[in-house]
């Protein structure tokens, strides 16, 4: 039995200092309070975490002090996401030489258009280079590129590709990786990473969900995960609906600077979003906190 991935995993945003260099306190201050709102591990850099805009030795930095201030009390993930193979590849021997990860994630390239020979190959040479656990991820709204269910299900006989993260959005597609792989006897996992969709997709066999929510509601998002795995069905869709309009509410300004703004108004320092993502408008902002105050996160 491989490594599984499970539970809710926090898409951890990476905060900055108004100068937008990484803020190594408040990233302190902010594993502490997810950890203590009952997530089930802490995923460093990926989209929320802003990979794009970091160099490689913030990149290491914040490896090195997510891994520290957790101290074994979860499992650590880390984004290796890149345009390129050998890029992604040299972020995966940073990640094995920080230690202490558990498993990584790697993105599908974007801006360029590939075939599935492609992109299967691509996935195929990584994990050919590392021997960390590997979680294919599938971020089509934003990439523009989707890793097919028939080819996850290829990838999924590779042996240290351990599952998929599926933030398509789109259920079906979901139902269909979990019917080639998991359920057709393959060791591989299924982690939902549309944060609305984590109740619906745990039905269907999921393993737990990557959520950029659970930076602000930490204790939410983990509640519907620990209901639904202790039979409380009922009490895992009503957090379910609970959570969906925060995740709504990250359409009011660019992504992921609506997750900062928030997580600033329950009193956690999250700072700005790299350049260019701009800020959100003080109607924005209003709206915000008035979503926050409905959903009893801030008074």
């Amino acid at each position: 039995m491989s490594f599984v991935p499970k539970g809710i995993l926090p898409a951890m945003i990476t905060p900055m200092t108004k100068d937008y260099k990484v803020n190594i306190p408040a990233l302190r201050k902010l594993i502490d309070y997810m950890i203590d709102g009952g997530v089930h591990g802490i995923f460093a850099i990926g989209t929320t975490g802003e990979f794009y805009a970091l160099t490689n030795d913030e990149y290491r930095e914040v490896l090195e002090v997510t891994v520290d201030q957790v101290a074994g009390r979860v499992p650590v993930y880390a984004g290796c996401n890149s345009i390129g193979t050998r890029q992604s590849i040299e972020l995966t021997h940073i990640a094995s030489e920080v230690g202490g990860i558990s498993a990584i994630s790697v993105l599908t390239p974007y801006f360029i258009s590939l075939t599935q020979n492609e992109i299967y190959d691509h996935f195929r040479t990584i994990a050919e280079n590392t021997d960390m656990n590997i979680i294919l991820y599938d971020n089509a709204p934003k990439t523009h590129m989707t890793i097919k269910p028939a080819t996850v299900a290829k990838l999924a006989d590779l042996p240290n590709i351990v599952g998929i993260k599926d933030s398509t959005g789109d259920l079906t597609n979901t139902a269909d990786i979990i019917g080639r792989t998991t359920r057709a006897g393959k060791d591989f996992h299924v982690m939902m990473g549309r944060d609305s969709l984590i109740h619906a997709a745990l039905c269907y066999g999921a393993t737990g969900a990557v959520a950029a929510a659970a930076n602000v509601a930490p204790k939410l998002c983990a509640d519907i995960y620990n209901k639904y795995m202790a039979g409380d069905i009922k009490g895992s869709l009503e957090d379910q609906y609970n959570l969906v309009p925060l995740r709504v509410a990250f359409g009011l300004g660019s992504f992921p600077t609506v997750i900062k703004e928030a997580l600033e108004l329950v009193g956690i320092e999250a700072g700005p979003c790299a350049m260019p993502t701009g800020v959100m408008t003080a109607e924005e902002k209003e709206q915000l906190k008035k979503i926050l105050k409905n959903m009893g996160l801030i008074d």
